[in-house]
């Protein structure tokens, strides 16, 4: 009552002063709303007393209980109005119309051609130099998940090159055969084949001169046989990736024989980011050559080396790494020496912008057994006496970088360092003077290589660029550089510095289609023989040239089935030398017909 009284007054004593303004109603009662709430404020503020309080247990704060508020707020109004039910109906007037809508036409899509598939062909060719090639590929689909294929290669020459002495065809044939079975868990397969290749020692040296009589007396011939048999077992979902088994028979006809085995597992599995892999690594050698060693003993080998290789893996966003070591147990009983290596497996990888610029490096190492049948696959004119050890490379540290400028041109350039224990280069073999002519050896005459082996340091640079112009037309080129630093001997023996090829396809229309490859390989040098030496003077050798080899092919297709070929190789007619006194046959040109199947 006390404020209603003081306010009373206070509204009498404030509206005083307008009361000769009685028709300005309006801006008295603004007047009146803002001044009210101050004066109460003012009167209730003295009215407020201090007190004294006091705690009697220290504050503990609780927690009440929260509720959720209802999505739909019910309103407690009291003027509620019901909503009026409204009634309509529809009354439908036709309209006339004038206008006519064209019908659409649908346009025909020729669809592309299928183009038939074959899983069988077959090819025979012939050309100069009595020159046939005979190729033959069948594939069995025995049931949805179970095939067998059948590959036959023939490739000869009677031979005929300018200025040999010796007989000089060749011939190389091999048969593989393999069986495959995909199922959901796993995948197993098996393959088997045999190879015939036969060669000959034609070339002579100039020095020392063999006459007539003698030549009638050498037998170059050299004839090759093998035999391989094989299984691989591949699981996708288990620990124990894969395991895979080879065997292979190496002999010729002078009573060499080679045998060997090769088994590789790998076991991995997923850690988070991180695949984690074992492979494990067995490889046997076992043979012997008839000729017995120069100090008398026999010239039989026996190696077994064991390897294992952990090492993980990480892949994150442009980053790939692969980090691991590997020990190798190698175990030679002929010399009875063992050995235990380790080498780095590092390679990575970082995309630095997209696919233009991907860069790569690895630091990797490892032991490399030398066998009879590699060397002649290399050169088959060694002679089969070879002294057979590991090669161990110590380090191999690269780095590069690769790319696409754009959706035609890739690039990819590499530049490395390795070192190399007990590397093999080919060495011409000196002639066979201790032993009568009817004694020797179609190899004794200073027309075969042997292995010397030497530590190397390699400095290497690669260079690739790649066009692909069209589906039509492809282009590649391909460039590799070595420098050379050997332990003992002068030179790096038949090892090139330079290597450079260039390859093209290009599809013409349905019908054409051509190819074009050119190969340049630059100066290597030999041992010269010919020369007496004593060990303290630089070991005397010549040099090989270098030399260019153009090849070019051309197809015609007739129809689905039958195609035709032709192709050249070495056009230029150069008469090189790939190994010293072996001169290569001159312009070759081949044709032949393919025909395409199904059983």
């Amino acid at each position: 009552m006390y404020l209603f009284r003081s306010i009373q007054k206070n509204i009498s004593f404030i509206a005083m002063p307008f009361c000769f303004l009685k028709s300005n109603l309006l801006l008295f009662l603004v007047f009146l709303y803002v001044c009210l709430p101050v004066i109460a404020q003012e009167k209730e503020e003295e009215t407020i007393q201090t007190e004294r309080v006091i705690v009697v247990k220290p504050y503990t704060p609780t927690i009440s209980d929260a509720f959720k508020v209802k999505a739909t707020p019910v309103l407690e109004d009291s003027i509620v109005q019901n909503k009026k039910e409204i009634t309509y109906s529809i009354f439908s007037v036709p309209v006339a119309s004038t206008f006519t809508p064209a019908k659409g036409k649908a346009e025909n899509i020729d669809p592309p051609k299928k183009i038939p598939l074959f899983d069988n062909y077959a090819t025979l060719g012939v050309g100069n130099y009595t020159s046939a090639l005979a190729e033959f590929y069948s594939n069995f689909q025995v049931s949805r998940t179970d095939n067998i294929g059948v590959y036959l290669h023939h490739n000869s020459s009677q031979g005929g090159i300018d200025d040999v002495r010796l007989d000089d065809k060749f011939y190389n044939t091999f048969l593989d055969a393999n069986y495959t079975s995909r199922t959901k868990d796993f995948t197993y397969g098996f393959e088997a084949g045999v190879e015939h290749q036969l060669y000959n020692w034609y070339g002579l040296p100039d020095i020392p001169v063999v006459s007539n009589e003698e030549l009638s007396m050498i037998d170059p011939q050299q004839n090759y046989f093998g035999a391989k048999l094989g299984g691989k077992f591949i699981f996708e979902d288990l620990i124990f990736k894969n395991v895979k088994l080879d065997y292979r028979y190496f002999g010729d006809a002078l009573s060499s024989r080679e045998n060997r085995f090769i088994a590789n597992s790998t076991l991995a599995f997923e850690l988070e980011a991180t695949r984690i892999t074992t492979d494990v690594h067995i490889d046997f050698l076992k043979g012997n050559f008839e000729r017995e060693l120069q100090t008398g003993i026999e010239n039989n080998y026996q190696i077994l080396n064991l390897g294992v290789q952990p090492s993980f893996q990480i892949v994150k966003d442009d980053l790939s790494l692969d980090i691991g070591a590997e020990v190798v147990y190698s175990v030679d009983s002929q010399r009875e020496e063992n050995n235990l290596y380790f080498y780095p497996k590092v390679t990575a990888s970082y995309r630095l912008i997209n696919d233009l610029f991907i860069g790569y490096g690895g630091l990797e190492g490892g032991l490399y057994q030398n066998s009879y049948r590699d060397a002649v696959q290399t050169n088959p004119f060694v002679s089969p006496d070879l002294v057979l050890t590991p090669t161990h490379q110590q380090l191999e540290a690269y780095v590069g970088i690769k790319g696409k400028i754009s959706d035609i041109i890739s690039y990819n350039v590499r530049g490395s360092f390795q070192t190399e224990e007990d590397k093999p280069l080919f060495i011409h073999n000196i002639e066979n003077r201790g032993s009568s002519i009817r004694n020797r050896e179609g190899f004794d005459y200073g027309n075969s290589f042997s292995y010397r082996y030497d530590d190397i340091q390699t400095v290497s640079a690669y260079a690739e660029l790649n066009f692909d112009i069209n589906r039509k037309f492809k282009l590649g080129v391909t460039g590799d550089f070595y420098s050379y630093e050997t332990d003992n001997e002068e030179k790096a023996w038949n090892l090139p510095e330079i290597k450079i090829s260039i390859s093209s396809n290009y599809q013409i229309n349905e019908q054409w289609s051509a190819g074009a490859q050119l190969f340049y390989v630059g100066e290597r040098f030999e041992v010269d023989n010919t020369i007496n030496f004593n060990n303290n003077e630089p070991q005397p050798f010549v040099t090989i040239d270098s030399y260019l080899d153009a090849n070019l092919n051309i197809g015609y297709r007739i129809n689905e089935q039958w195609s035709v070929f032709a192709k050249g190789n070495n056009l230029l007619g150069n008469m090189y030398e790939r190994w010293l006194h072996y001169p290569v046959q001159g312009i070759q040109v081949l044709g032949g017909v393919t025909y395409k199947f199904n059983w």
